[in-house]
């Protein structure tokens, strides 16, 4: 008896154990002890992992910025002030950035996770690879021909599908839309469109998927656009797109403008999708048919980008993602291009090499150092110029691709949102800070947290209302709610200086038809022909953006 009696105490001892945890637990000071424990064991495990896969810590935040930062970078942020912890906001001095300020709630709200769900690694492998929820946004697709005999895919958001409660699941289109009422964000009665420009290699990340859900919410159309041969896009031609070549884009924009004139057309591109959208803006201009930009932990600088080795696990997946996309369209392409080079690459940098360059093998500087690529016509080779060429070697191919060469031409507000632990773009004291500060176009919000397109918001119930957040609130991104404010309130600001501006306009022409009244009945004058008459310029020192009182925003026509 005595024996099943020690059998049955060592039986329930743990059980025991468990249960006099969990009363110790209800009084504060053991709660806060235990937690303090759970987190450094929690931490200790993560530093092994994270040495395993020789991935970089951010558990310091202060402590990585001091050891990153640049002296230039430090001086130009000294000069700005601001705390240390929170979002900063670096641009140039002008009324739209007082205005964004003063009414672009999220800029001052960027209350983001700490760790671990703030952890850099953590938010960008949700965000990119695997998120909690699965498709709730339904898309139809669309292929449109290009000139040179391409096809590009553009996805269509048409609903949005909802779980109520374990009932089964089903679409729901945005009656809103066909009704024609006004959106949150749109200041007309036609909602506005929102362009989304997924990373380089294609997809629709966990990211993306969550803005096109909030942005249809909110009164947008969504249309997302996949570069040729990604996606599912089909491949009709034996040419694939540089990092920097817009070509694709412009026609692609043009055509949505086409299908919505009346529109407001917004883009927001993600990661390595920056390097088209900046490059487009660029290039056309003032003539580009978009509102406003915005760019998420967007790479600014190409070839720093990919001549900085990641580590290795966001390496060898970029690597392995683009590699699979070749291999499909690989026997197309291997009379063109150096594919087998491509696919034994071991870094981005040689992958992109292989492909565009001719500075690699010699039987290829003999195949493609004078001569067009093949399949393409003599006329269509001369409509695309230098880009019907392989580039001669690695810096001619950023000479013509980087996604800020235009950067002077660029006439629409661009929004990037960057993060200091960013572990896949390079260090931050890389970063074009002159650039935000001189040219008032472009607009840079800087956060001590934030991964790679991740931004999550830290998890607090909200005793206000009497509830707690549910998952689907939990997992909104700070990113792209700043980024959807940002577009109302540019639409905003854009629409007063419109009408400001049309204000002026009849007040002058107010007052000259008053002064020709006056002077038709004081002394008779001989008739003659209409004279097309020009308003008087305003002087040098209202018109320039130095001033941000008196900067109107109209766009310099430059090309």
């Amino acid at each position: 008896m005595e024996s099943i009696g020690w059998d049955c105490l060592f039986c329930f001892f743990p059980l025991l154990l468990v249960f006099l945890w969990l009363v110790a637990l209800r009084w504060p000071r053991v709660h806060c002890w235990g937690r303090r424990a759970v987190g450094a064991a929690s931490w200790s495990l993560w530093v092994i992992v994270c040495q395993i896969l020789e991935l970089p810590l951010h558990r310091n935040t202060e402590t990585c910025i001091k050891e990153t930062e640049s002296p230039e970078t430090a001086d130009i942020l000294s000069g700005l002030g601001g705390k240390l912890d929170g979002a900063r906001f670096i641009c140039k001095a002008t009324a739209l950035a007082k205005h964004l300020q003063q009414h672009c709630s999220s800029l001052n709200m960027s209350n983001l996770a700490s760790w671990p769900r703030g952890d850099p690694h953590l938010q960008t492998v949700s965000s990119q690879l695997c998120g909690q929820y699965g498709d709730t946004t339904q898309f139809t697709r669309e292929n449109l021909l290009l000139k040179d005999g391409g096809m590009v895919a553009l996805d269509w958001s048409v609903g949005t599908r909802h779980d109520d409660a374990g009932v089964k699941k089903r679409w729901e289109p945005r009656r809103e839309h066909q009704l024609g009422r006004k959106g949150l964000g749109c200041f007309t009665q036609t909602p506005p469109v929102l362009l989304l420009i997924p990373q380089s290699w294609g997809g629709m990340t966990p990211h993306l998927k969550w803005l096109s859900q909030e942005a249809m919410l909110q009164g947008f159309y969504v249309v997302v656009f996949h570069h040729r041969g990604t996606a599912g896009s089909p491949l009709s031609t034996a040419r694939l797109m540089e990092f920097g070549d817009p070509s694709d884009l412009e026609e692609a924009v043009a055509y949505v403008h086409s299908r919505r004139p009346s529109s407001m057309l917004f883009a927001v591109s993600e990661g390595s999708g920056s390097g088209v959208l900046l490059s487009y803006l660029g290039e056309c201009g003032s003539g580009s048919h978009l509102t406003a930009a915005a760019a998420i932990s967007p790479v600014l600088l190409g070839q720093l980008w990919f001549e900085t080795l990641m580590p290795p696990i966001y390496r060898w997946g970029a690597l392995f993602h683009r590699k699979q996309q070749l291999s499909r369209y690989e026997n197309s392409l291997k009379g063109v291009l150096d594919v087998d080079r491509a696919l034994s690459s071991s870094s981005l940098r040689e992958f992109e090499e292989a492909l565009f360059c001719t500075s690699a093998p010699p039987q290829q500087q003999q195949t493609h150092g004078s001569s067009p690529l093949k399949g393409l016509a003599p006329s269509l080779a001369w409509t695309l110029g230098e880009r019907a060429y392989l580039a001669k070697d690695w810096e001619g191919y950023w000479g013509r691709n980087e996604p800020l060469r235009d950067a002077d031409e660029v006439a629409v507000p661009v929004l990037c949102i960057c993060s200091r632990d960013d572990p896949i773009l390079p260090p931050a004291s890389t970063l074009p800070l002159p650039l935000f500060l001189s040219n008032p176009y472009f607009l840079l919000v800087w956060t001590d947290r934030g991964g790679h397109c991740g931004f999550t918001l830290e998890r607090r119930a909200e005793a206000d209302e009497g509830r707690t957040r549910t998952k689907e609130e939990d997992e909104k991104r700070w990113s792209y709610i700043l980024a959807l404010e940002y577009f109302r309130v540019v639409a905003d600001f854009l629409k007063y200086e419109e009408s400001d501006e049309m204000r002026w306009r009849r007040s002058l022409e107010g007052s000259q038809s008053v002064q020709r009244k006056a002077e038709t009945m004081t002394v008779p004058r001989r008739r003659r022909t209409n004279v097309m008459r020009r308003p008087k310029a305003q002087s040098s020192e209202h018109s320039g953006v130095d001033d941000p009182e008196n900067f109107t925003w109209k766009r310099s026509y430059t090309r």
